[in-house]
């Protein structure tokens, strides 16, 4: 029997089987993706706006014909013409299935928008930029002394600031004269040096005295959001902070996927590339807009990302960092012009610095971590993970540091979780079961109350209730565990064995209902054994790098942890312990860093000094390659049970009582004193 055409949405990873013909966006409501509308589908609104990928996704399992939607119709083609449509876009309402098919949903094609927790950390930095603002008075021309402008301005710097030489570009040189003469030969120069330049270059040039200020970005390029800092380059203030999704996520989820994009789909890089490289220069110009500055401001921009971003956005294939060894093209950091990268929406002799990579599975992400929370600098031993869709970690002191990178996958970011989004209003992020009558009470983002506190429904009535996002999927499951609702292998108990109806049977197994919001057109939000299995995998992989670390540095406990990005600033620690996510250690050595790498990029950004100490620190690092250390899949089975199958975790016994029950079909049941209560703090 030939199945119906397959639909795969990114970046929630919802899929479905469809009749030929069916409407992108019917396809979308049915299998309750965040696709927008509110024109009923004629055409009128736009809202609905998405884009098809074509080729070979080995993630999804799927080949993309040229024809895999409906042609491009009379509807389309009249919106186009009126509003116009991005490159790649079509209108859900109007595209219908036709064959599989791949479709990304971009955020302003979101009801619900993202909420791309990447805010700036308050950190006191040592202001020395490599761009600064020099204000001089030159000569004016005269018959006597035939010398040009540029000439003067340079022999004005040298009398005024001691600065011997300068070099700019033919677009600042174009300028000058009507600037010097508009400043009544007076100017304000933005000059360019950093700890590899000989010769400063002329950036920019301003009439009088500028007063407006320069600036420089701070961009954290991940595989699921990019976020960026607008940072004054002569306060070091932070003057605006934004994100928005990565648009590669429709190549792949996960890196893995998207090198297998550019292996499988002749130009396929560039494709990627291309469109990293435009949502770039769209968070520029809309972080500019925020903070109310003109975008020629903007004349630095730092990278921090990890290596597989790194290429792409530097347009090298990453096709050799797809298979042993693992070689980058360049692991040292790069200093070029902005324009280089197709970076438009800034100053157009912007320059651009991206940290420098550890290894070819840790990024110069993983450098920025290293710059902002000095491992090497701790006298205790301190695990840093920097949690993502491939997490990486640090492990060290004053007298080694170690580093590694585990594939987690997107399953802690909300993503191949059956109820799973990503953050947004109404998506629940905190949840408890009572222990006692095994019932949940949750809060969501956008609202501060709990389910159970008056006034609650009546906050989220404009959101709903939509699903849950990956600190809430987390909580969830380590809560399932300490009520005695799932055994220590990750299976669910039956409503019979586990007492509660809310344990429903789904096929051979069961799933537990956090939220069931049908009768009021909602959606059910269920926990099911599919994403428990999800979850195990991805701690299993962190836990397990962190223990090839901790067996290199000869150790089995460490001092402290610290939680790194912006899902881990989030992350409740109690249920990560519980999880076993982390080595086991006291709650109070557990700490949040927020952004780290985001920190470190602005470090970076706002002290040359620093750049030539992470050059430095890098090379200092040992990388541990857990891709082809044999101990990793031990760790790993090991890892699997919740928290551990073997290691203790004394300290998580202090403070909680993992109820002893054991769902397993063959065992009859809950074990005895599977009703003992935990301790709570």
């Amino acid at each position: 029997m030939i199945k119906d055409p397959l639909v795969v949405f990114t970046p929630s990873g919802k899929r479905g089987h469809f009749p030929v013909g069916t409407p992108v966006l019917t396809a979308a409501r049915q299998l309750g993706v965040d696709l927008d509308s509110v024109c009923g589908g004629r055409g009128i609104c736009s809202k609905c706006q998405i884009t098809p990928s074509y080729g070979e996704f080995s993630k999804h399992g799927v080949h993309v014909e040229d024809n895999a939607l409906s042609e491009w119709n009379s509807v389309e083609q009249r919106y186009q013409d009126k509003r116009g449509l991005k490159s790649g876009r079509r209108l859900g309402c109007q595209a219908t299935v036709q064959g599989d098919v791949v479709i990304d949903v971009p955020p302003e094609s979101q009801v619900h928008k993202q909420v791309v927790r990447k805010a700036a950390s308050a950190r006191a930095i040592m202001m020395d930029p490599a761009t600064k603002l020099f204000y001089v008075h030159v000569d004016e021309p005269n018959m006597h002394e035939p010398t040009g402008d540029f000439e003067r301005l340079e022999r004005a710097l040298k009398e005024q600031w001691n600065i011997d030489e300068i070099q700019c570009d033919l677009a600042v040189l174009s300028k000058l004269q009507t600037v010097l003469r508009k400043g009544k030969w007076q100017i304000t120069v933005a000059l360019f040096k950093d700890h590899t330049t000989k010769t400063p270059r002329v950036i920019d040039v301003f009439s009088g005295l500028h007063e407006q200020g320069i600036f420089g970005l701070a961009i954290d390029l991940g595989s699921t959001t990019v976020a960026a800092h607008l940072t004054n380059l002569e306060t070091g203030e932070v003057v605006a902070s934004s994100g928005i999704m990565n648009p590669q996520i429709r190549f792949g989820e996960d890196l893995m996927s998207r090198v297998s994009y550019a292996m499988m789909n002749p130009g396929g890089d560039r494709e990627m590339t291309s469109a990293v490289r435009d949502a770039i220069n769209t968070l520029i110009a809309e972080i500019a807009q925020e903070a109310g500055i003109a975008t020629h401001l903007i004349m630095e921009v730092v990278f921090v990302c990890n290596p597989v971003m790194h290429h792409l956005l530097l347009g090298i294939d990453p096709v050799e960092l797809g298979q042993a060894p693992f070689a980058l093209a360049t692991s040292d950091s790069l200093s070029l012009f902005a324009k280089e990268l197709d970076l438009s929406a800034m100053n157009p002799s912007a320059q651009c610095y991206i940290l420098p990579c550890i290894a070819g599975h840790v990024g110069a992400d993983a450098a920025a971590v290293a710059l902002s929370e000095e491992p090497g600098n701790s006298e205790d031993l301190v695990l840093i993970v920097d949690v993502g869709t491939n997490a990486e970690l640090l492990l060290g002191n004053q007298t080694r540091v170690l580093a590694c990178s585990s594939p987690t996958g997107p399953a802690f970011e909300g993503a191949q979780i059956s109820s799973g989004q990503r953050a947004a209003p109404g998506a629940i992020e905190k949840l408890e079961i009572d222990p006692i009558t095994k019932d949940p009470r949750f809060r969501v983002i956008g609202c501060e109350k709990w389910s159970d506190e008056d006034g609650f429904w009546e906050e989220t009535s404009a959101s709903g209730i939509t699903g849950i996002c990956g600190s809430g999927i987390i909580e969830a499951v380590a809560e399932l565990r300490l009520a005695g609702l799932m055994d220590e292998n990750g299976l669910i108990g039956s409503a019979e064995a586990a007492g509660t109806e809310r344990l429903i049977p789904e096929g051979r197994t069961h799933s537990y209902v956090v939220h069931d919001g049908t009768a009021e057109g909602g959606p059910k939000i269920t926990v099911t054994q599919g994403d428990i299995r999800a979850i195990q995998l991805a701690k299993s992989a962190l836990y397990a790098g962190a223990r090839l670390l901790m067996d290199e540095m000869d150790v089995d406990v460490v001092d402290r942890v610290v939680l790194a990005g912006a899902f881990g600033a989030h992350i409740s620690s109690k249920h990560a312990m519980v999880l076993g996510m982390i080595p086991d250690v006291p709650l109070d050595k557990v700490q949040s860093a927020g952004n780290a790498a985001g920190t470190g990029a602005r470090i970076a950004l706002c002290n040359v000094g620093a750049r030539q100490e992470i050059e430095t620190m890098v090379r200092q690092i040992t990388k541990v390659e857990t891709a082809i250390e044999p101990k990793f899949q031990e760790h790993f089975v090991a890892a699997n049970a919740i928290p551990h199958k073997t290691d203790p975790f004394p300290e998580l016994n202090k403070i909680v009582t993992l109820p002893n029950v054991n769902f397993n079909a063959g065992s009859g049941g809950a074990s005895n004193d599977g009703g003992r209560r935990r301790r709570r703090r």
